[in-house]
Protein backbone atom coordinates (compact mmCIF):
# COMPACT_ATOMS: atom_id res chain seq x y z
CA UNK A 1 0.00 0.00 0.00
CA UNK A 2 1.42 3.39 -1.03
CA UNK A 3 1.59 6.29 1.38
CA UNK A 4 -0.66 9.25 0.54
CA UNK A 5 -0.43 12.51 2.48
CA UNK A 6 -3.35 14.90 2.59
CA UNK A 7 -5.19 17.44 4.71
CA UNK A 8 -7.61 16.90 7.56
CA UNK A 9 -9.98 19.89 7.79
CA UNK A 10 -11.93 20.31 11.02
CA UNK A 11 -14.98 22.39 10.15
CA UNK A 12 -15.91 22.59 13.84
CA UNK A 13 -12.67 24.41 14.70
CA UNK A 14 -12.16 26.75 11.73
CA UNK A 15 -13.06 30.38 12.51
CA UNK A 16 -12.47 31.78 9.01
CA UNK A 17 -9.52 33.94 10.06
CA UNK A 18 -7.59 33.32 6.79
CA UNK A 19 -4.31 32.85 8.68
CA UNK A 20 -3.60 29.71 6.64
CA UNK A 21 -4.01 31.68 3.39
CA UNK A 22 -1.78 34.49 4.62
CA UNK A 23 0.95 32.12 5.84
CA UNK A 24 0.98 30.36 2.46
CA UNK A 25 1.18 33.67 0.55
CA UNK A 26 4.03 34.91 2.74
CA UNK A 27 6.02 31.67 2.62
CA UNK A 28 5.92 31.46 -1.18
CA UNK A 29 5.69 35.17 -2.05
CA UNK A 30 2.49 34.54 -4.02
CA UNK A 31 1.32 37.34 -6.32
CA UNK A 32 -1.81 39.35 -5.46
CA UNK A 33 -4.97 37.73 -6.80
CA UNK A 34 -3.47 34.22 -6.67
CA UNK A 35 -4.48 31.92 -3.79
CA UNK A 36 -2.99 28.48 -3.33
CA UNK A 37 -5.29 28.02 -0.32
CA UNK A 38 -8.80 29.44 0.04
CA UNK A 39 -11.08 29.87 3.03
CA UNK A 40 -14.77 29.32 2.36
CA UNK A 41 -17.80 30.45 4.36
CA UNK A 42 -20.91 28.31 4.64
CA UNK A 43 -23.88 30.69 5.04
CA UNK A 44 -21.94 33.86 4.11
CA UNK A 45 -25.16 35.90 4.32
CA UNK A 46 -25.49 34.98 8.00
CA UNK A 47 -29.07 33.73 7.66
CA UNK A 48 -30.26 33.20 11.26
CA UNK A 49 -31.91 29.83 10.54
CA UNK A 50 -28.68 28.23 9.31
CA UNK A 51 -25.33 27.68 11.01
CA UNK A 52 -22.25 29.51 9.75
CA UNK A 53 -19.14 27.44 9.24
CA UNK A 54 -15.73 28.00 7.66
CA UNK A 55 -13.22 25.68 6.08
CA UNK A 56 -10.01 25.96 4.14
CA UNK A 57 -8.97 24.04 1.02
CA UNK A 58 -5.88 23.92 -1.17
CA UNK A 59 -4.73 21.39 -3.74
CA UNK A 60 -6.28 18.02 -2.86
CA UNK A 61 -3.23 16.04 -4.11
CA UNK A 62 -5.58 13.61 -5.79
CA UNK A 63 -4.66 9.98 -6.14
CA UNK A 64 -5.59 10.29 -9.81
CA UNK A 65 -4.69 13.95 -10.61
CA UNK A 66 -6.24 15.20 -13.84
CA UNK A 67 -4.03 18.31 -13.77
CA UNK A 68 -1.01 16.15 -14.65
CA UNK A 69 -2.86 14.36 -17.44
CA UNK A 70 -3.56 17.69 -19.14
CA UNK A 71 0.01 18.98 -19.05
CA UNK A 72 1.87 18.67 -22.39
CA UNK A 73 5.08 20.01 -20.80
CA UNK A 74 5.32 17.32 -18.12
CA UNK A 75 5.35 19.97 -15.39
CA UNK A 76 3.51 17.73 -12.91
CA UNK A 77 4.79 14.80 -10.92
CA UNK A 78 3.17 12.69 -8.23
CA UNK A 79 5.73 11.59 -5.69
CA UNK A 80 5.84 7.86 -5.06
CA UNK A 81 6.90 8.18 -1.42
CA UNK A 82 3.97 10.34 -0.24
CA UNK A 83 1.57 11.03 -3.12
CA UNK A 84 2.20 14.78 -3.21
CA UNK A 85 1.34 16.31 -6.60
CA UNK A 86 4.11 18.76 -7.48
CA UNK A 87 3.94 21.41 -10.17
CA UNK A 88 7.37 22.38 -11.55
CA UNK A 89 7.04 26.02 -12.61
CA UNK A 90 10.32 25.88 -14.54
CA UNK A 91 8.78 23.33 -16.93
CA UNK A 92 5.41 25.11 -17.19
CA UNK A 93 4.73 26.67 -20.61
CA UNK A 94 1.60 28.53 -19.47
CA UNK A 95 -0.82 26.67 -21.74
CA UNK A 96 -3.38 26.35 -18.91
CA UNK A 97 -4.54 22.85 -19.88
CA UNK A 98 -4.18 21.79 -16.26
CA UNK A 99 -6.49 24.60 -15.13
CA UNK A 100 -9.17 23.28 -17.46
CA UNK A 101 -8.68 19.67 -16.36
CA UNK A 102 -8.62 20.16 -12.60
CA UNK A 103 -12.11 19.58 -11.28
CA UNK A 104 -11.33 21.61 -8.15
CA UNK A 105 -9.92 24.79 -9.76
CA UNK A 106 -6.62 24.44 -7.93
CA UNK A 107 -3.97 25.34 -10.55
CA UNK A 108 -4.13 29.07 -11.21
CA UNK A 109 -2.60 31.03 -14.06
CA UNK A 110 -0.29 33.84 -12.96
CA UNK A 111 -0.42 36.51 -15.69
CA UNK A 112 2.71 38.26 -14.37
CA UNK A 113 4.80 35.10 -14.59
CA UNK A 114 3.03 33.60 -17.61
CA UNK A 115 2.70 30.22 -15.95
CA UNK A 116 0.52 28.19 -13.63
CA UNK A 117 0.99 27.84 -9.86
CA UNK A 118 -0.50 25.64 -7.14
CA UNK A 119 0.03 24.27 -3.65
CA UNK A 120 2.84 21.69 -3.48
CA UNK A 121 1.94 20.70 0.10
CA UNK A 122 5.17 22.36 1.30
CA UNK A 123 7.05 19.22 0.19
CA UNK A 124 10.39 20.90 0.90
CA UNK A 125 9.34 21.34 4.54
CA UNK A 126 7.94 17.80 4.73
CA UNK A 127 11.26 16.46 3.42
CA UNK A 128 12.93 18.18 6.41
CA UNK A 129 10.45 16.69 8.88
CA UNK A 130 8.42 19.92 9.17
CA UNK A 131 4.71 20.48 8.67
CA UNK A 132 3.18 22.70 5.96
CA UNK A 133 3.04 26.41 6.85
CA UNK A 134 -0.77 26.50 6.70
CA UNK A 135 -0.96 23.74 9.32
CA UNK A 136 1.54 25.44 11.63
CA UNK A 137 -0.07 28.87 11.23
CA UNK A 138 -3.64 27.80 12.07
CA UNK A 139 -4.34 29.27 15.53
CA UNK A 140 -7.18 26.83 16.26
CA UNK A 141 -5.62 23.66 14.80
CA UNK A 142 -8.35 23.27 12.17
CA UNK A 143 -5.82 21.89 9.64
CA UNK A 144 -3.69 18.80 10.02
CA UNK A 145 -1.40 16.85 7.74
CA UNK A 146 -2.48 13.20 7.73
CA UNK A 147 -1.71 9.97 5.97
CA UNK A 148 -4.67 8.63 4.03
CA UNK A 149 -4.89 4.92 3.38
CA UNK A 150 -5.04 4.44 -0.39
CA UNK A 151 -7.72 1.77 -0.12
CA UNK A 152 -10.12 3.99 1.86
CA UNK A 153 -10.83 6.78 -0.61
CA UNK A 154 -14.54 6.04 -0.79
CA UNK A 155 -15.21 7.26 2.74
CA UNK A 156 -12.92 10.30 2.83
CA UNK A 157 -15.69 12.87 2.48
CA UNK A 158 -19.27 11.63 2.27
CA UNK A 159 -20.93 13.51 -0.58
CA UNK A 160 -17.77 15.35 -1.68
CA UNK A 161 -17.52 15.40 -5.45
CA UNK A 162 -14.61 13.06 -5.85
CA UNK A 163 -15.58 10.99 -8.90
CA UNK A 164 -12.49 9.01 -9.91
CA UNK A 165 -9.94 11.70 -8.87
CA UNK A 166 -9.88 10.54 -5.24
CA UNK A 167 -8.86 13.77 -3.47
CA UNK A 168 -6.60 13.45 -0.44
CA UNK A 169 -8.61 15.59 1.93
CA UNK A 170 -10.80 14.56 4.82
CA UNK A 171 -13.29 16.63 6.81
CA UNK A 172 -14.32 16.48 10.44
CA UNK A 173 -17.94 17.56 10.19
CA UNK A 174 -20.50 18.49 12.85
CA UNK A 175 -22.36 15.59 14.46
CA UNK A 176 -25.71 17.21 13.66
CA UNK A 177 -26.99 15.55 10.47
CA UNK A 178 -28.72 18.68 9.14
CA UNK A 179 -25.63 20.86 9.64
CA UNK A 180 -23.44 18.17 8.07
CA UNK A 181 -25.70 18.11 4.99
CA UNK A 182 -25.63 21.91 4.71
CA UNK A 183 -21.81 21.88 4.69
CA UNK A 184 -21.54 19.01 2.21
CA UNK A 185 -24.03 20.66 -0.15
CA UNK A 186 -21.99 23.85 0.03
CA UNK A 187 -18.71 22.00 -0.63
CA UNK A 188 -20.25 20.25 -3.63
CA UNK A 189 -21.56 23.59 -4.93
CA UNK A 190 -18.19 25.40 -4.80
CA UNK A 191 -16.29 22.47 -6.24
CA UNK A 192 -18.66 22.07 -9.19
CA UNK A 193 -18.26 25.68 -10.39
Amino acid sequence: MKKQLGFLVDVNRCVGCNTCEIACKQEYNISPGIKWRRTYTVNPEGHPEFPTYYFSLACNHCNNPLCSKGCPAGAYTKREKDGIVIHNQDKCIGCRYCTWNCFYGTPQFNKEKGRVEKCNLCYERIDKGLEPVCVIACPVQALKLIEIESNKYDDIIPGFRRLNFRPSVKFILPENKTEKEIILNYVNKIKSK
